[in-house]
């Protein structure tokens, strides 16, 4: 049975965690204390004008070395463990199609096993952000009962939260006279009549009552910042939460309160691309040993309400051209739903080489094309979000499991990118995983979280789940993005966007994947292909006109964004010398931190003392955990880990 007190801790650290979105004045007033607006405008479109006011977040950490006796006790004093059959880090579609399909699988069997969810965000859905357009597959053979007796196209959701997709288009977009032509749609991208548009962070908050319902216990608020392993270092036994109460010098607060253990039988990590734990994972056990590395896009978005003779219920439509150049991958899109909603956005390629180039100041400057300000026009916007995402397709999946573990959804890299949709593959790959391990436990007589016997805990043999990896290769996953798996990466050639659609073109229509060979990814990786700026001119982004376009902080403040003023750095540097990192990348990249970031966390602050003219600094509590820091700062020196659990953004509608 569920040791009492521990359960207690589990509902006293989730309560801690929980945080109600911030008011927006309250993020406006922490943005001006480091700096304006305006000033953060220039910083980003490439103007070199700088301030001296003091950021919310300074790197003044005390070394573990220096804390006192007493503090180093508490940091490392023993945590409370709990058990469960399974824990799943990261509560979006992958990991909550995997506890849904567990609990399913065991209610048929003797109803015994506990399946755990660990959510950083406060509440189920306020991580996540996408398109988005979902592919019902995925959800039918989640929910087939209600399925029943329906259209083939009919997709288990709540009416309130899809949209049927009754017409869309494909536009290559010029600058010029602001044209926009219409180009033939690849099969793949097709949606008419058989996807829906909908917001994911409400689908994924319905999910989570789904998942709830069955008996899968459901602990949002809580970061989950460590892999425990057993005494050999070897196998992964559970995961650790994070320490609550750290202040930013790294000091035990008054209200400091030990992480916990989960151990498992199996741990899924499902924390979508990028995740902290997942790279460690990778690392440990070489996971993309005889793969590619993987390749990331940056998605921006906003939600708009327009006046309803904009508004075409239904209509999708996505964009090449541009305003990205020949060398820059990406596209656009508006998606209308709800009420008068529209969904717009523009995903850019992290694989570009001039360091100059803004993936927000990009976005901000695509609004005013007239295919997109004609929709927006008189609208209001009412929502922003961010978020990294997989492109590496096929041939970037890493090895699916380890000794006590495996890799699902977006923590793997299920994006199908011809057609821009990941939800209904990372959710398969979620339900494959649950169906796999299920046939190693229903056949034990006992649920590991009633053991008691220490001894018989230690004698349980590591679960590694080949059979995951081996039942993804016979699924129609699989097969969908193998046969896409050269289109991607087609755009990578020194013809760059030309060659690739011209590929593109003729894989999707006639070859459909069927040639013998793989187009490879930049074996660098995104950070390594970036040239310095020596290479190229500054891009002097127009400035936003606050109607159709934003500077980056009224758009952060659009998130619900929050984290605690006297909260511990999770964008860590070494030692967090700032200095160093600055020393490192500004003289070769001239500040391109504080222009791939879409949230104003990193800038370059004028500092005649510093023999590079600048110094470093890190706004982290503008961070909303898009991860694109991690992914592309050339020097590979910050690591995005996760903060106090409930902080970061709170996406409602994303």
């Amino acid at each position: 049975m569920i040791n009492t007190s521990v359960r207690r801790s589990v509902a006293r650290f989730g309560a801690r965690q929980v945080r109600s979105a911030a008011p927006r004045h309250r993020i406006v007033a922490n943005s001006a204390r480091f700096c304006s607006i305006a000033q953060l405008n220039n910083l980003i479109s490439g103007k070199k004008q700088f301030h001296t006011c003091a950021p919310a977040f300074q790197s003044v950490e005390t070394p573990f070395s220096k804390l006192s006796e007493d503090q180093q006790a508490l940091l490392t004093e023993e945590r409370a463990v709990d058990r469960a059959d399974v824990v799943i880090v990261g509560g979006g579609p992958a990991g909550l199609a995997a506890a849904i399909r567990l609990k399913q699988l065991d209610a048929k069997h003797n109803g015994n096993l506990r399946v755990v969810v660990l959510e950083k965000s406060s509440e189920f859905g306020n991580h996540t952000v996408s398109g988005v357009i979902l592919e019902p597959k995925a959800l039918r053979e989640l929910f087939p009962e209600e399925c029943e007796g329906k259209p083939a196209t009919y997709i288990p959701l709540p009416e309130n939260l899809v949209t049927p997709v009754t017409s869309e288009g494909l536009k290559f977009l010029f600058q010029e006279f602001g044209a926009s032509v219409p180009v033939p749609e690849p099969p793949a991208m097709v949606n008419k009549g058989k996807n829906y548009i909908a917001s994911l962070s409400q689908v994924v908050r319905h999910l989570s009552e789904c998942a709830e319902n069955l008996g899968v216990e459901v602990y949002p608020g809580i970061s989950v910042s460590e892999l425990v392993f057993d005494k050999a270092k070897e196998n992964v036994i559970g995961v650790a939460t994070k320490d609550m109460g750290v202040s930013k010098k790294g000091e035990p607060k008054d209200s400091f309160e030990r992480g916990m253990e989960f151990h498992a039988r199996q741990v899924f990590l499902a924390e979508g691309c990028h995740g902290s734990l997942t790279k460690k994972a990778i690392k440990q056990y070489d996971l993309r040993k005889d793969k590619q590395q993987q390749s990331f896009g940056l998605g921006v978005k906003e939600v708009w309400e327009v006046p309803p003779e904009n508004f075409k219920k239904g209509y999708v439509a996505h964009t090449m051209g541009y305003p990205l150049s020949n060398s820059v991958y990406g596209g656009g899109f508006q998606y209308h739903f709800g009420e008068n909603m529209v969904t717009v956005g523009l995903v850019v390629g992290l694989d570009y080489k001039n360091p100059y180039v803004s993936p927000y100041q990009e976005f901000q400057k695509m609004k005013h094309h007239p295919f997109y300000s004609k929709v927006l026009k008189g609208g209001k916007c009412i929502s922003y979000g961010a978020r990294a995402l997989n492109e590496g397709g096929y041939q970037a999946i890493p090895k699916l499991h380890f000794p006590g573990g495996a890799l699902i959804g977006a923590s793997a890299g299920f994006m199908n990118v011809p057609k821009i949709k990941g939800t209904h593959t990372a959710m398969k790959s979620g339900m494959l995983a649950a169906e796999s391990i299920f046939d190693i436990l229903k056949n034990e007589e006992t649920s590991f979280s009633e053991l008691e016997d220490e001894s018989a805990i230690g004698a349980l043999p590591t679960i590694d789940l080949k059979s995951y990896e081996d039942n993804f290769k016979k699924s129609w996953a699989h097969d969908e993005l193998f046969e896409v798996r050269n289109i991607r990466p087609s755009f990578n050639t020194k013809l760059g966007n030309l060659f690739g659609m011209c590929w593109s073109g003729l894989d999707s229509f006639v070859l459909k994947g069927r040639p013998g060979f793989s187009f490879k990814f930049h074996e660098t990786g995104d950070s390594g292909i970036t040239e310095t700026a020596s290479q190229h001119k500054p891009i002097n982004y127009p400035k936003p006109d606050g109607v159709l376009s934003f500077d980056i902080l009224t758009s952060v403040s659009r998130t619900g964004t929050y984290h605690d003023e006297d909260e511990q750095c999770h964008l860590r540097v070494p030692d967090q010398d700032l200095e160093k990192h600055a020393n490192a990348s500004y003289p070769k990249y001239k500040g391109i931190e504080q222009r791939f970031c879409p949230a104003g966390v990193y800038e370059y602050v004028e500092d005649p003392e510093s023999p590079i003219g600048v110094k470093f600094q890190i706004n982290s509590q503008n961070c909303i955990h898009c991860k694109t820091c991690d992914i592309k700062v050339p020097t590979q020196d910050i690591d995005w880990v996760v903060p106090e659990g409930g902080d970061g953004p709170k996406y409602t509608i994303n």
